[in-house]
């Protein structure tokens, strides 16, 4: 009888967990869409909608931890507990990182726009949005190999990152009139690179739950130097928007 109640409390977690996913998958998607649509009304709403995914990541955890407190489960059956809560987590950073995209679409309102640029990020958004949905898959079903196939999918993300990283510097140096917007672009595709670093935690969690072992499964960037220059870039990059923000409102 105790076997078959964690059973069905196991089930609803479950479901909780599938449809928090599911929620913070279509957040990327409304993020980047207002972002590319310049769409300030769509960003708002996206914006507003984060406090309800908080909220229910919240009742999550209150369900696992109960789970474990009431049913006292074996060894696997608390890995899964745990491996949900972590995997939660990752998650709710996750729309945390859309509400940063979408907070972008607000404050570039009026800029001059790129949209080579906007196609490549639409592109990355959809294979990002792919590799969350398969992932979330993968923690339900407990399928370790699944998720080690889409944690390999992450260098293929970093390519198209660094790819639109290049192409949007190589645009600031042609036309400085699209500074402002090529900041914003550099700072949205940064946060979708970092989404997939999620997504490879995810991954990482089913594995944990299947193997008891916690195992890396970031095969590590396309190249080390340089990512470390962009990051580089990337810190200039904000301490120039510090200094222009700055200015603005000394000349108020």
């Amino acid at each position: 009888m105790v076997n078959e109640i964690f059973k069905d409390e196991m089930k609803k977690l479950n479901g909780r967990f599938n449809e928090m996913g599911i929620d913070i998958s279509e957040q990327i998607y409304q993020a980047t869409k207002s972002f590319i649509d310049h769409n300030q009304q769509l960003a708002e709403k996206n914006i507003e909608r984060d406090k309800a995914i908080n909220d229910n990541e919240i009742a999550l955890e209150e369900r696992a931890l109960d789970l474990i407190a009431l049913q006292q489960p074996v060894a696997h059956e608390f890995r899964k507990i745990i491996s949900i809560l972590k995997a939660s987590s990752d998650l709710e950073r996750i729309g945390d990182h859309a509400v940063l995209i979408a907070r972008e679409t607000i404050r570039l309102k009026g800029n001059n726009r790129i949209p080579e640029i906007e196609e490549l990020i639409s592109a990355l958004t959809a294979d990002i949005r792919n590799m969350l949905e398969q992932s979330l898959d993968a923690v339900i079903r407990d399928d370790e190999k699944a998720a080690r196939k889409i944690a390999a999918m992450d260098p293929e993300i970093d390519r198209q990152y660094y790819h639109i990283y290049q192409m949007i510097v190589e645009i600031m140096k042609r036309e400085t009139s699209t500074a402002v917007a090529a900041m914003s672009y550099l700072m949205v595709t940064r946060i979708l690179e970092r989404i997939g670093d999620h997504i490879v935690n995810l991954c990482e969690w089913v594995v944990y739950e299947t193997t008891g072992k916690i195992q890396e499964l970031n095969p590590g960037k396309i190249n080390r130097d340089e990512y470390l220059k962009i990051e580089e870039q990337e810190a200039v990059t904000r301490h120039e928007r510090k200094k222009a923000r700055l200015k603005r409102e000394n000349q108020k």
